[in-house]
């Protein structure tokens, strides 16, 4: 029997990359996100979400339970019909037994929860499944914010060769390429989990204790199964996580944030690695509310 949270978490997690893309932009010819405006860099929170998703099915190798629901050259449509196989409800074959299925809130809440209690990502993130093949919608406790660097960062392209070349017959003997680097960032992301979008009798996720576990593992291991040449050099550098007594929570979560303090060292004028940054925690935690930091 699992035991769904019952404290509501804000968490600040610091990481950085090396001569690497953390989030390339498919507008922008895949070089790294950044603010227009600023210089700033961004990484999305689906980017992210990938991330600790390819964590849990590598720790969890599609485990009952916690199987993975988005998932490479997987249609949606297919993970929703295990949905109906599990739980015996039939698949609407037109769309007059299609729109009494969507009316038919029992059937629907089922459908949703078998959903919740055999893939983690569900319980963790929610999802959109009232497509063609419908099991509701499910509202996640875990919400990401967009990660933002701490300085403005510096998008370079590095023209790389390679000794052939890739069709037959071609006049030359190499080949040239591109790679789109940051050659060093700090980012920040925040998010949130709420209790009461866990276990609410009614919509909660059946979110738990043994889930909540594995998610900080997720933050903190997520970079170090996820290398490749693209990516560089990345790692995940401080968790900070705030607790708070009550389901409802006991401060505003911009507070708390607010209590992350990430600054260049005076020293420093272009930072090239995490040393040369100041991490440090401002003022005193109000009242209800734990700080823990777990890395």
């Amino acid at each position: 029997m699992t035991t769904p949270i019952k404290n509501r978490y804000e968490f600040v997690l610091l990481y950085d990359v090396e001569n690497g893309n953390p989030n390339g932009d498919p507008d922008a010819g895949n070089m790294p996100r950044i603010d227009p405006e600023t210089g700033y860099g961004i990484v999305t929170d689906v980017c992210l979400k990938r991330k600790i998703r390819n964590y849990v099915e590598l720790v969890k190798d599609d485990a009952p339970g916690d199987k993975i629901y988005v998932k490479e050259n997987i249609p949606l449509n297919t993970q929703h019909e295990t949905a109906y196989v599990g739980t015996g409800i039939p698949l609407p074959t037109n769309d007059a037994e299609k729109k009494a299925l969507r009316f038919n809130t029992e059937k629907i809440g089922t459908l949703r929860q078998w959903m919740c209690k055999n893939f983690y990502d569900i319980r963790a993130f929610g999802a959109v499944m009232s497509t063609d093949v419908n099991c509701g919608q499910v509202r996640g406790p875990i919400q990401i914010n967009f990660s933002r660097s701490i300085d403005p960062i510096v998008q370079q392209e590095v023209t790389i060769s390679r000794l052939t070349v890739t069709r037959k017959g071609e006049d030359k003997l190499t080949d040239f390429g591109r790679k789109h680097i940051v050659p060093y960032g700090l980012y920040k992301v925040e998010g949130y989990i709420s209790a009461k979008l866990a276990n609410d009798d009614t919509k909660g996720t059946g979110f738990s204790e043994a889930d909540l576990e594995l998610f900080w593992k997720a933050l903190e291991e997520m970079f170090e199964h996820d290398h490749s040449a693209a990516r560089g050099k990345m790692a995940a550098r401080k968790l900070f996580v705030f607790k708070h007594k009550d389901e409802l929570g006991n401060a505003p979560s911009h507070k708390l944030f607010d209590m992350i303090k990430v600054e260049k060292k005076e020293s420093i004028v272009i930072p090239r690695k995490f040393a040369d940054y100041d991490v440090a925690i401002e003022g005193k935690t109000p009242e209800g509310v734990t700080l823990i930091e777990k890395l």
